[in-house]
């Protein structure tokens, strides 16, 4: 039996953001925490959702690259103390994240630990989650409409809490917010969320209308990617990348794969502060590689919706990296040899690991991570 469902709300187009204030009335939220990052802030982006909130909104800025759980409870801090009965999060993965494990923390005892999905979490979640209106800035992470948040523990795990009922109750998707996005920004995004459609596609379970979803996402953003990057100010392309990366976030149910388990493990990591789209356009190449022979017919479709010969997806995802000036490897950004076994650990134990196409050993990750260790 399959298992499949999409229940969210989402405003969609140029002007979105304007909705947000509708929005919140009817989940009849009056006091919310907006939370955001500073250079989400420094971009003007929060200046530019403030007409669309409650004259007095509580602030929360200070939100890592890689979310926290130190964090996570300081934001709670803040909710609490401002009577706060919902949150906004405006911008990419990382506020939408820590958002989510507010409102749930907001309505459930923690520690947060125990929500995590390979500690049973699953179970732990209720209806009871402050309602979310997730705001994304960026072209990537899906996470607008996606199931789970990825919080780095106080114990250093970075864990994926996942549960339907953190799916925010809505996205409001303006594709006029990334216009300003540097080119870095633009093609880091831009293949994770490339990386969400390859690997939910390429995941063995079974969800045809999510495989469908993926393999249209992924045509999207193969098709625009470096029309975005080249100009950032052209809406159709950034339209069709925020487009692609909620396709990705929809498909998020049928499961990740080895790119995902390595590059949140490595997310983990205290140093280097690796950044996670960066990672998965590296990753990607050598695990394609990898898992081509457990999906063959899989890859012969993704090949023919990206106009690609037959075979050549790993060498096109390799010169899409060169094109967008992405690092060679992971030896550049900081990865040590010795980080290597607890790198490994992290992604055998990862939420991503069971959905990989071909069941992987620590031999393969290691091989892995020499690939990219360049």
């Amino acid at each position: 039996m399959s298992v499949i469902t999409y229940l969210t709300d989402i405003e969609f187009g140029p002007g979105a953001i304007a909705e947000v204030a509708g929005r919140l009335e009817r989940l009849g939220v009056t006091r919310p925490l907006l939370v955001s990052d500073h250079g989400v802030a420094a971009a003007g982006l929060v200046a530019r959702i403030r007409p669309y909130l409650p004259q007095e909104v509580a602030t929360f800025l200070d939100v890592p690259s890689n979310p926290t759980e130190e964090a996570v409870l300081a934001a709670l801090d803040l909710y609490r103390a401002q009577g706060c009965d919902g949150v906004v999060a405006l911008g990419g993965g990382s506020p939408i994240d820590l958002a989510k494990a507010v409102a749930l923390l907001a309505r459930h005892d923690g520690p947060l630990a125990q929500f995590a999905l390979i500690e049973g979490g699953l179970a732990r979640i209720t209806a009871a989650v402050a309602p979310v209106v997730a705001v994304p800035t960026t072209a990537g992470t899906g996470s607008e409409v996606g199931r789970a948040a990825l919080i780095t523990l106080a114990d250093g795990r970075k864990l994926g809490i996942v549960s339907p009922h953190l799916i925010p109750k809505a996205a409001i998707c303006d594709p006029e917010l990334t216009l300003g996005m540097p080119q870095a920004l633009t093609a880091a995004t831009a293949l994770d969320a490339l990386s969400h459609c390859l690997e939910t596609y390429l995941s063995p379970r079974d969800n045809p209308p999510a495989e469908a979803i993926a393999l249209d996402g992924a045509a999207r953003i193969w098709g625009h990617v470096l029309r975005a990057f080249e100009d950032g100010r052209d809406l159709a392309a950034r339209h069709a990348l925020m487009m692609g990366s909620l396709q990705g976030g929809l498909t998020f149910q049928k499961g990740l794969g080895a790119v995902h388990a390595l590059s949140h493990a490595l997310g983990g990591l205290k140093s280097p502060n690796l950044h996670h789209g960066t990672l998965n356009a590296i990753l990607m190449p050598a695990v394609m590689r990898m898992n081509r022979p457990a999906a063959p017919e899989k890859f012969a479709r993704i090949e023919k919706a990206l106009d690609l010969a037959p075979g050549g997806l790993e060498e096109a995802l390799e010169a899409l990296n060169r094109r967008l000036g992405i690092p060679v490897g992971l030896k550049t950004l900081g990865l040590r040899e010795e980080q290597f076994e607890i790198v490994i650990r992290g992604a055998l134990a990862d939420h991503s690991h069971p959905t990989n196409p071909a069941p992987l050993t620590a031999e393969d990750y290691a091989s892995l991570l020499e690939a990219v260790h360049v």
